[in-house]
């Protein structure tokens, strides 16, 4: 079993979750509940999982954290 970690946005044109999961090519999705996006992400995760070789899973990306930048714009 793998934990992986997904960057969660909402797009305020659409009013979709948009979910990516950085460093597994393919592994993204939208949906219109948080809910839908977690079904979705991982039906979709496993896909890719099983495309990918062993070796590629033996090095999936590790969640570090995330950032919030100030800028003046």
């Amino acid at each position: 079993m793998n934990r992986i970690t997904a960057y969660i946005e909402r797009d305020p044109e659409t009013n979709l979750y948009v979910g990516i999961v950085p460093g597994i090519p393919g592994a993204h999705t939208q949906a219109e509940s948080l809910d839908e996006l977690q079904a979705n992400l991982k039906e979709v995760l496993e896909l890719c999982l099983e495309e990918m070789d062993p070796e590629a899973r033996r090095h999936l990306p590790e969640f570090a954290g995330i950032q919030q930048i100030e800028v003046l714009v």
